[in-house]
């Protein structure tokens, strides 16, 4: 969706026949790599759902009176 409105954004900004044209090959350029991708990778999508819960940082959480007991 993000590569339709850069297309459509270039094409009706510049509102050229060339910049429409290139609009055009982008916007179907994007969708054949991102139909190859998901060819690729059916669950990337899960993948990145994850991705995002994820915290930026993680601090570390050491405690003081842990036992470090060899097994």
């Amino acid at each position: 969706m993000f590569s339709g409105l850069i297309a459509f954004a270039l094409v009706f900004s510049a509102q050229e026949w060339k910049a429409a044209i290139f609009g055009t090959l982008l916007w179907f350029g994007a969708l054949y790599l991102l139909r190859l991708m998901a060819k690729a990778d059916p669950l990337m999508r899960q993948v990145y759902l994850r991705h995002r819960k994820y915290k930026r940082y993680y601090p570390p959480r050491a405690r003081p009176f842990r036992k470090n007991i060899k097994e």
